[in-house]
């Protein structure tokens, strides 16, 4: 099994930044996509950014394109999703996510942190 554990969100202005850090513990050879989803109240959660466990082939949703990055250090079993110039729009609980599989559904979830942007 994969333990994924979130943190740093917490309350931000809008304009402003953060990074959230997803800690991998566990049998966490073998993964092979790494992605962060984000869900708000109300609303189906959405991938916002996902690559390969090793950094590679990143790819963001729309809405986060040119504000959000997403970066691994394999070393340390770390994922991060740095966050610039949030918007209120951003607010959800977010949530890191892993799989073994090259296609499929994510199978690993942590159990989300959340992210508040007022403005």
């Amino acid at each position: 099994q994969v333990q994924l554990v979130e943190s740093g969100g917490g309350l931000v202005q809008a304009g402003g930044s953060l990074r959230l850090s997803c800690a991998a513990s566990g049998r966490t050879s073998g993964i092979v996509r790494i992605a962060w989803f984000r869900q708000a109240p109300g609303k189906e959660r959405e991938r916002v950014a996902a690559s390969t466990w090793t950094g590679e082939l990143a790819a963001y949703a729309e809405p986060v394109k040119g504000r959000f990055a997403i970066s691994t250090d394999n070393a340390k079993n770390m994922v991060y999703l740095q966050m610039n110039s949030l918007k209120p729009e951003d607010t959800a609980v977010y949530f890191c996510a892993a799989r073994k599989s090259i296609a499929g559904n994510y199978a690993y979830w942590g159990q989300g942190t959340q992210v508040t942007v007022s403005s």
